[in-house]
């Protein structure tokens, strides 16, 4: 969608509102990128329950538009780990009536707003509240909890056909909500900063990237073990959104000397690194449409992963620059890197079809079109018929 079309899609809008977590990066980059693109002619706001807690980098500035819920900051661990996720689970299920109460306040009086739920608790909370909502959940809650819980799966189901639209960023989740519920989502790619991705002038690519989190579901333990069976000499570095302490701890125990822990990186730092990157990591249990491999790639780096099938719906050009591993063989590492090393001899120049289908301005114009300019189904308006007992 080019520019002008935009700005014709934004007359008329009504008032956005973002329900979600203020320390995640998906949400906040979605958030922002839509209020560059509205550029002030409509007014687009943030609700939270989370801000600053379990060691996380404060994401929320100064301009942004928070209101807050009920913050539940100060009742949770103080760093990430498997007991504090759990407890943090437990914590926001208990104060879900009491987000949802202050939704349902917020919603009196900006009944006109269109409210966008960012992962399936608050789209739960939205619906709660009796807010009608449009639902965009993470990947695990729609190819992983689904099959481990009967009583999620079904609140799954019912929380999908109440939202008003349901965005997903991948064709497996688009066919996962559509087995679940029989609802077919609008599929939103997690989009790239293109012009802050790509790098300026060529430097030296020597680095190796651990890219996602320091989590067993990432297996980032697997990629320092086999670097030290097969290239004990090459030195990694790990960056990363999200960990656990204990999984942490393990990883920490066979690092080697020249090993770099990065932690949670501003993405201008972690761009930076990328562009000195040989080779990117990601080899996780399940994905469903990973923005930092995107990312590894656009910052011209090659990337090591599993076999999954996102990777089918990557332009050509973007295909080119990954090495698909085969974990059981003990010199995968060794073998990617010797692969990455003839990748990024040639730079990565990125095609249309890359441009207009991984640029985050390119999703997000779309995502103001396709989303926020849809009339409403007007679901759960009448407060007789709440979910939960109106607060007006």
């Amino acid at each position: 969608m080019s520019i002008s079309e935009t700005r014709n899609a934004i007359e008329g809008l009504a008032p956005i509102t973002f329900v979600g977590n203020a320390r995640c990066y998906h949400t906040m980059d979605w958030y922002r990128a839509v209020l560059k693109i509205v550029d002030g002619r409509v007014s687009v706001d943030f609700l939270t329950d989370l801000i600053n807690s379990e060691g996380h980098r404060v994401l929320v500035s100064d301009s942004d538009r928070i209101t807050r819920l009920f913050i539940i900051d100060r009742l949770l661990f103080p760093v990430q780990s498997t007991a504090g996720h759990t407890w943090r689970n437990m914590v926001k299920l208990a104060a879900a009536p009491l987000q949802a109460l202050a939704l349902r306040r917020y919603y009196t009086a900006h009944r006109h707003h269109r409210y966008h739920a960012h992962t399936m608790y608050y789209m739960l909370v939205c619906w709660l509240a009796g807010v009608p909502f449009i639902g965009t959940p993470q990947g695990s809650e729609v190819l992983v909890r689904p099959f481990r819980s009967k009583f999620y799966s079904a609140m799954a189901k019912r929380l999908f056909k109440a939202a008003d639209i349901v965005t997903v960023d991948s064709i497996a989740m688009r066919d996962g909500v559509e087995r679940l519920a029989g609802v077919t989502p609008i599929v939103i790619q997690n989009g790239v900063n293109v012009a802050a991705a790509t790098p300026n002038g060529s430097r030296p690519r020597t680095r190796v990237v651990s890219i996602r989190g320091m989590a067993e579901l990432y297996r980032i333990l697997e990629i320092a073990v086999s670097r030290n069976a097969s290239s004990s000499a090459t030195p990694l570095d790990f960056i990363y959104p999200l960990w656990d302490a204990e999984y942490r701890a393990a990883v920490e125990n066979v690092l080697k000397k020249g090993d770099i822990d990065h932690g949670r990186m501003e993405r201008a730092e972690m761009y930076q690194l990328l562009h000195s990157a040989l080779m990117a990591v990601s080899i996780p249990r399940s994905d469903s449409s990973p923005r930092s491999v995107y990312e590894a790639i656009f910052a011209g780096a090659a990337v090591a992963t599993v076999d999954a099938p996102w990777i089918e719906t990557l332009p050509d050009c973007m295909k080119a620059r990954l090495v698909t591993v085969d974990l059981e063989d003990p010199a995968w590492f060794a073998r990617a890197l010797d692969s990455a090393a003839s990748i990024v001899g040639t730079p990565y120049v990125p095609s249309t079809a890359a441009i207009e289908t991984f640029s985050l301005e390119h999703s997000m114009r779309n995502a103001v079109s396709l989303l926020y300019g849809q009339p409403r189904r007007g679901k759960a308006l009448n407060p007789d018929t709440l979910p939960f007992p109106s607060a007006a």
